[in-house]
């Protein structure tokens, strides 16, 4: 079983878009291990997006993702980090297809509505930055 973070971001919250993207992932048979709303930090924000540091849009996803409140969760699963990914839909929503979380819902590579781990090393180090070990329930 693998574990991945996914993060409802703030323009998914704000569009009440939160039970729509659990449910596609609990219909799928995914398990959701953790979850909770919260406002990230710049701090966090930077942490978060640590590999995207001196790059031109680096700027613009700590403010995006510090702007409100988002959802963070924990899914789990067989394969979870591909078959979220998969979900999820391209990074630019341009290119997702449609019956994806991001081809039915975001119009904007900025503001793509969710974010996930693309990879099993990424996904353990994100899923630390938002939950503590005792905040994740047992399978």
């Amino acid at each position: 079983m693998e574990r991945t973070l996914v993060l409802v971001k703030p323009n998914g919250v704000e569009r009440g878009l939160v039970g729509e993207v659990v449910g596609r992932f609990e219909r799928r048979g995914l398990r959701l291990r953790g979850m909770k709303m919260l406002v990230v930090d710049r701090a966090l924000a930077e942490r978060h997006y640590e590999e995207h540091v001196g790059k031109g849009f680096f700027a613009d996803l700590v403010s995006f993702i510090t702007s409100g409140p988002i959802v963070a969760m924990v899914v789990e699963g067989p394969s979870a980090v591909k078959v979220v990914r998969d979900m999820m839909g391209a990074t630019d929503p341009v290119d997702a297809m449609p019956g994806t979380i991001r081809g039915d819902f975001a119009l904007d590579i900025g503001e793509n509505v969710v974010h996930g781990s693309d990879g099993v090393e990424s996904a353990k180090r994100e899923i630390s930055l938002y939950f503590a070990p005792g905040e994740l329930v047992s399978a």
